[in-house]
């Protein structure tokens, strides 16, 4: 099995991300995950901490660990619950008291075995043991393979909002396993597509309209859904190599995560009422309205955005979240808890039409408070 991994892997394909002496590489293919303990090797590891959630322990941990063991590598793994919940400061100081106990050291490694919970709750944890520890990314699901697993964004959730605690530390290699994502529910899926019709719409028209073509194919799997996840890594790589720190354009990646960060917080991170991809895709469909609305975009974009994100299956109205959410007034608090809030002002992710998205800062709140009261209505 070994070798027929490696000649997989070996057909991998490299996305660089370029960022000097932290520069590493994005390998998307199938049997990368066999490939982990070799991988891990090849960086100069003895020793890998495994930083997963119960529900992907069950369908890869067997397996990645065999590799990290076949590798001579002492490995040991952490399990964390399945969900949104696990990005807590108490599920952090879960994790890191598990690796401190493995003696994973700082030419170690951690190895963020899943979605994008663990992937930012394996990286943050990586970030502060020890005062920092390397991390290899090895993403299950579709979001975490085009997004979350690229470009060093760590963190855990607070009351005061989503990813408010974190930091920036780079992985020193990321295994995007297309095998993994064979065993991704539909749903999950559904959701980190959201992600993928993303970059298309920041800055790549042509990009969005291959996928209305072709959407059905990326589901399918095959060759058009790795094309897209190198394209969306492609794009990301080169975002995070012009502004790792998100001081500039990199804040365009959070198209719709405004709308759709407030939206999680407002249902308290229940992923059976909303998963992150879904909030994402409400929120792309929000700003599209919300640019509409305002004179920026042409009505007819808004509502090609809205139309293929629903014929795949997403939600693109709040009130499509079962059990309805909070007023106006309370959705726009969340809103001013905000990463990209300046000085207690709004910044959106707003567009001017498909792929021609744009950074608006000091948004006027009234603004929005009247878009959400149309919104909800």
């Amino acid at each position: 099995m070994a070798d027929a991994a490696r000649a997989l892997s070996d057909e991998a394909e490299v996305v660089p991300v370029s960022l000097g002496d932290r520069s590493y590489e994005i390998l998307i293919g199938r049997g990368l995950l066999e490939q982990s303990g070799a991988r891990a090797k090849a960086l100069g590891a003895r020793k890998v901490g495994v930083v997963t959630d119960e529900n992907v322990a069950a369908a890869h941990l067997p397996r990645v660990m065999e590799s990290l063991t076949a590798a001579g590598l002492d490995a040991s793994a952490v399990v964390v619950p399945a969900g949104e919940s696990s990005k807590s400061l108490d599920r952090l100081a879960t994790v890191v008291d598990g690796l401190l106990a493995a003696r994973i050291e700082r030419k170690d490694l951690v190895l963020a075995l899943g979605g994008g919970v663990v992937g930012d709750l394996a990286g943050f944890a990586a970030s502060v043991l020890r005062r920092g520890v390397r991390c290899l990314q090895a993403p299950t699901s579709l979001l975490a393979q085009v997004d979350s697993s690229v470009g060093g964004k760590t963190g855990v959730n607070s009351r005061h909002g989503k990813n408010l605690i974190g930091a920036f530390h780079q992985p020193s290699l990321v295994l995007a396993d297309a095998d993994a994502l064979d065993t991704l529910p539909e749903r999950e899926f559904r959701a980190g597509y959201a992600e993928v019709a993303k970059y298309g719409l920041i800055d790549d028209p042509a990009f969005f309209a291959r996928l209305e073509r072709n959407w059905r194919q990326v589901f399918a799997g095959g060759p058009e859904r790795t094309n897209a996840i190198a394209a969306s890594c492609r794009a990301k790589a080169a975002v995070v190599a012009r502004d790792e720190h998100e001081h500039g354009d990199r804040a365009l990646l959070n198209l719709g995560h405004t709308f759709g960060h407030a939206l999680e917080a407002d249902v308290r991170y229940d992923g059976a009422r909303l998963v992150h991809g879904e909030g994402v895709a409400i929120g792309m469909a929000m700003a599209f309205r919300f640019s509409a609305a305002l004179g920026l975009a042409p009505e007819e974009d808004a509502a090609r955005v809205g139309a293929h994100l629903a014929t795949v299956g997403l939600p693109t109205s709040p009130k499509a979240i079962p059990g309805g959410v909070s007023d106006a007034a309370t959705l726009l608090g969340h809103m001013r808890q905000d990463k990209k809030v300046e000085g207690g002002k709004l910044t959106f992710i707003l567009a001017r039409g498909v792929g021609k998205s744009f950074v608006a800062r000091d948004v006027d709140a009234e603004k929005v408070l009247a878009f959400l009261e149309s919104e909800l209505a």
